[in-house]
């Protein structure tokens, strides 16, 4: 018998936690699920935005933190998209752009997906996509 699965939890390294959290809840929608530690100070978060959940964990331990970012350690998250199933890609980008998020309009791809795509405080790529049609 396969494995059966009900969904995907990717686990992001993020800079600052406040700024992405604040990003992925009060620009995309998110809300945190669960926390690692009660109050607004924690490490790693679950959040749920419908039926998808995303994981932030802070990449340095508390008092470890650079005052930048090391761009040795940020190289990578220009090498991973998150792929989000949007059934209204032209709503999405009327929230992003009413929350004054920069992001280019959608467009429909040589795949015959209609996307948008737009990077998270830390660089990760998020493309919102559904199938054109």
């Amino acid at each position: 018998m396969p494995i059966s699965v009900r969904g995907l939890a990717p686990l992001l390294q993020v800079f600052d936690m406040p700024a992405s959290v604040a990003f992925y809840c009060e620009t995309l929608g998110f809300r945190i699920v669960g926390q690692s530690s009660p109050g607004p100070e924690f490490g790693w978060c679950l959040l749920e935005l419908d039926d998808t959940q995303l994981m932030l964990n802070t990449a340095y331990d508390e008092g470890e933190r650079p005052p930048t970012p090391d761009p040795l350690r940020t190289t990578g998250h220009a090498d991973v998209t998150i792929y989000f199933g949007c059934p209204d890609v032209d709503a999405a980008y009327a929230h992003l752009r009413e929350k004054g998020v920069e992001v280019e309009e959608p467009h429909v791809t040589h795949y015959g997906f209609k996307t948008m795509s737009l990077r998270d405080p830390d660089g990760y790529e998020l493309c919102f996509h559904w199938r054109a049609g």
